[in-house]
């Protein structure tokens, strides 16, 4: 039997400088490790993973569901995929509008012939099972866009949300959400609703956020995933996958857990958010660069 662990993160990049919002945000991510750990003691690693993210998209602080950035056009596009590594299953929607919880729809598409579904061809399938056309975006979203098309004033981000679960029964998933990097060209597409964003197999499930374009340039989920797969252990797969991504001059960070139920975080920016949780412990974490439980 496996011990239960859940890892999930709240994005990747610069510090929290606002002493107040640090603590919301630490609090608010040790509350979403707990809530995924009930699900995961009662259920399985795929449900955990996508409720921990189901709780970072509905929560306007995370770049993700409710309170996603906006494209150049004003615009917000979703991302996000689900993998189950007991499956070896993908899923994931891109670009998708007027979807508060597209990691849901993602959950939906994996018994499904076709799982990865774009913008229109995604919200139909949504509409289909029963979704809500809900609008992301919030006034403060949509005031900061304002600005930025009026001033050019306002900075891109990459703070994607996602989770990985290992269940007792020793399964592993992952999954991971995003609203993008903010006044993108409309239509650029995530690395979220690809398998370099989020993996999982029987060995390992990885959740990475950070430049969408460089996680794909290195493909880094299964980059890592299948070092573990080879043979090394998680903390050397990261270890030598971030080595490279330093050498590369790219910025991203990422989590992930192993079937024996050690965890590993890693990132080359300045912070990343993350908390975990695993058999009576637990931690969070809001800066610094690379750790293992």
């Amino acid at each position: 039997m496996a011990t239960p662990t859940i890892i999930l993160h709240g994005g990747a990049g610069a510090a929290i400088r606002d002493s107040v919002r640090r603590e919301r945000v630490r609090r608010k991510l040790s509350e979403f490790a707990d809530s995924a750990y009930g699900v995961l003691t009662r259920g399985n690693a795929l449900e955990a993973a996508v409720h921990a993210v189901r709780l970072l998209e509905d929560d306007p602080d995370f770049n993700a569901g409710t309170g996603s950035r906006v494209q150049a056009d004003g615009r917000a596009r979703l991302s996000a995929s689900v993998m189950d590594g007991a499956s070896g299953r993908f899923a994931a929607v891109l670009n998708v509008e007027n979807l508060k919880n597209p990691v849901l729809a993602a959950r939906e598409l994996l018994g499904e012939e076709f799982r990865v579904l774009a913008g229109e061809g995604a919200a139909a399938f949504a509409l289909s099972r029963g979704f809500r056309s809900e609008d992301p975006r919030t006034r403060e979203v949509l005031d900061r866009w304002e600005k930025w098309r009026n001033t050019g004033a306002g900075s891109r981000g990459s703070d994607t949300v996602g989770a990985c679960a290992l269940d007792a029964a020793g399964r592993l998933a992952a999954a991971t959400s995003t609203g993008g990097r903010g006044y993108e060209t409309p239509g650029r597409v995530s690395d979220s609703g690809t398998p370099a964003a989020d993996f999982a197999d029987r060995f390992s499930a990885v959740s990475a956020t950070g430049t969408g374009e460089e996680i794909l340039d290195q493909g880094l989920a299964v980059r890592i995933a299948v070092r573990v797969r080879d043979g090394l252990t998680l903390a050397e797969a990261f270890a030598r996958s971030f080595a490279e991504a330093r050498a590369a001059g790219h910025s991203f960070g990422a989590v992930g857990l192993d079937r024996d139920g050690r965890i590993a975080w890693e990132t080359t920016t300045e912070a990343i958010l993350y908390a975990w949780k695993k058999d009576g412990s637990s931690g969070d974490f809001l800066s610094g660069n690379a750790g293992s439980a």
